[in-house]
């Protein structure tokens, strides 16, 4: 697998992707994380925009994408818990998969940790697959956030060696 910036070409094969994953998401019982047209196509183009989305590829072809953004995330600034530290972070954000090979994760950590190695991220509750999926790839939750319109989400982090 390779993980590349995402380019405006990419736009389509990251809709797809992103309404695979949506399926998934429904199939294993979350009913409440990405609706009402999240992640939209104009969100996924200032991702491009900013230069913070990503695609993984396998044999040349989009699989997954997700947004890395450095900084400081302002959803992140309260927490019920604590973060592992108060270095700085890079989040991922809107990761997916169109289901098509395993590992996904994996190799958007390689890549992020060697962009940043102290790495956030948050989930629903109810995700149950992609809580599992952290706990594999040695994030540690630390509680709970509340995104901009004060629902909750937990929140994990991984610092990266």
């Amino acid at each position: 697998m390779l993980t590349r910036k995402t380019t405006a070409a990419d736009l389509d094969a990251v809709m797809e992707i992103i309404a695979a994953a949506r399926e998934t998401i429904r199939r294993t019982g979350n009913t409440v994380q990405w609706v009402n047209g999240y992640p939209s196509r104009e969100l996924i183009e200032n991702d491009i925009e900013r230069g913070v989305g990503y695609v993984i590829e396998n044999e040349g072809r989009p699989v997954a994408s997700f947004a890395f953004i450095l900084g400081d995330d302002p959803t992140y600034a309260r927490i019920d818990g604590a973060w592992l530290n108060g270095l700085p972070y890079g989040t991922i954000h809107r990761i997916g998969s169109d289901g098509s090979c395993r590992g996904v994760m994996r190799e958007a950590l390689r890549f992020c940790a060697a962009l940043c190695p102290n790495i956030r991220i948050d989930t629903h509750e109810t995700n149950s697959a992609m809580r599992a999926v952290l706990a594999k790839n040695g994030f540690t939750e630390c509680g709970t956030i509340y995104i901009e319109d004060g629902t909750p989400r937990l929140a994990f982090q991984k610092v990266c060696e």
